[in-house]
């Protein structure tokens, strides 16, 4: 981390400096590991101002970009963030990459995250202390399982889904080892414990005497936020009195911070004096914005093609990519690649692109809206043809008019969503 950061001006750590220097929240993180009985993520909402709330998403080079023009703009900001709208570890690709990529272009700022860690695995860990983020917050709301499991209704690690007192337990483990973890590695962690009447409100001291036993440096108890369209909206609010009790009690363990404004995901400005409203067009304008990338990071190009010469198979129906590039002798394949599995949906689609990050672009016989928005925003090219393999590869290579290569689209009759044609010739 370079020596010119100075971790004082965190305005959430340091209550001394929230006049004077402020953050932003930078919104790379849609996916979500967990579902919390007071959360309800809402996507394109600008007149709610709470966690998980963002007016869009985007990608790592667009939030760069939109770095810098918040920066030109007001030069107070002195952290950046990622708090979501869902969790961090559960984006692991777009959250490290930003990271990098803020501390490339930016490296005056401090870096800070915002957790519930389940997935923040060791290696994970070192990575961010490599790259010099220095303040981790991880938001852990019980330390006994028979009350986490009342404040979740699933837990999802790897590939499976856990609920009731399993995923308690299992969520626990996991963010008690983060949190040892982040303190061996010289992080600064803030735990959040959001207070919930009548499920958690008498056991928050407990985390907090807990959370100091592993070393953590500040503790935010927040009042829980009724939330429609959730399993608590119908809980009351926690008042001034219990939370003031509350916070008071936990300070005998951990020092308090008591000036939280429970920021949405792509917050922006002074805490108290937020200008969310103000950037709301930068942010949005970033995140139509196609980011050109250097050709040494993505020197290939996928193709999705049945037999290898022909682009020829609809995206959604490819069950591998091939891999090319251009060489001096023309036109190579380097590798076949196993495409995710189907079903998923938005999650096959950030699998894809994840997968296809060392790609510029990738040429297919149709791509549907969904994945050409997300390919676009993580930087691959989506190229709709027909043709041959080579044509297009040139096209992309020396950057001639894609839109001359797309063909009449066939559609064959079958099943709602489903191409039955061979792939062999329809465009």
């Amino acid at each position: 981390m370079t020596a010119t950061v100075n971790l004082e001006n965190h305005p959430c750590f340091n209550v001394k400096v929230k006049g004077q220097f402020g953050r932003v929240h930078l919104p790379v993180a849609p996916k979500c590991n967990i579902q919390c009985n007071y959360c309800n993520r809402k996507y394109d909402c600008v007149n709610e101002s709470r966690p998980g709330v963002t007016s869009t998403i985007l990608s790592p080079a667009q939030a760069a970009v939109y770095m810098e023009k918040v920066l030109e703009k007001e030069p107070r900001i002195s952290v950046a963030g990622i708090a979501g709208p869902g969790d961090p570890f559960a984006n692991p690709e777009e959250t490290l990459g930003t990271m990098r990529l803020l501390r490339e272009k930016f490296p005056d700022l401090i870096l800070c995250l915002a957790t519930n860690g389940l997935n923040l695995k060791s290696e994970y860990i070192d990575e961010i202390a490599e790259i010099g983020v220095s303040h981790v917050t991880v938001t852990i709301n019980a330390i006994d399982p028979e009350i986490t499991r009342k404040v979740y209704r699933w837990v999802r690690h790897e590939k499976s889904v856990y609920q009731g007192l399993k995923g308690a337990k299992l969520l626990l483990e996991r963010q008690l080892v983060a949190v040892k973890g982040l303190k061996a590695a010289g992080i600064t962690v803030k735990i959040n414990c959001i207070v919930m009447p009548g499920i958690n409100d008498h056991h928050v001291v407990e985390v907090a005497k807990s959370m100091a036993e592993l070393g953590a440096d500040l503790f935010n108890a927040m009042a829980m936020y009724p939330t429609a369209e959730t399993p608590f909206e119908g809980l009351t609010e926690p008042d001034a009195i219990m939370m003031a009790k509350i916070r008071k009690e936990c300070e005998e363990y951990l020092p308090q911070m008591r000036h939280c404004t429970r920021c949405r995901a792509d917050a922006v400005g002074l805490l108290g004096a937020d200008q969310s409203e103000e950037f709301h067009g930068c942010l949005i304008a970033c995140s139509k914005k196609v980011i050109p990338i250097e050709e040494k990071e993505r020197p290939y190009v996928a193709v999705a093609s049945v037999e290898g010469i022909l682009v020829n198979q609809h995206l959604g129906q490819a069950d591998q990519f091939q891999i090319w590039q251009k060489t001096d002798q023309g036109f190579t394949l380097v590798e076949e690649r196993l495409a995710p599995d189907r079903g998923s949906g938005f999650e096959r689609w950030q699998k894809v692109a994840n997968m296809l990050k060392d790609c510029r672009a990738i040429l297919a016989s149709s791509i549907g809206d969904n994945p050409k928005e997300i390919l676009t925003k993580c930087g691959v090219l989506p190229v709709e043809m027909s043709g041959f393999i080579e044509t297009g590869l040139q096209a992309v290579y020396e950057g001639s008019d894609l839109s001359k290569l797309k063909g009449k689209r066939q559609v064959a009759v079958g099943k709602v969503g489903e191409c039955t044609g061979s792939g062999l010739g329809c465009g």
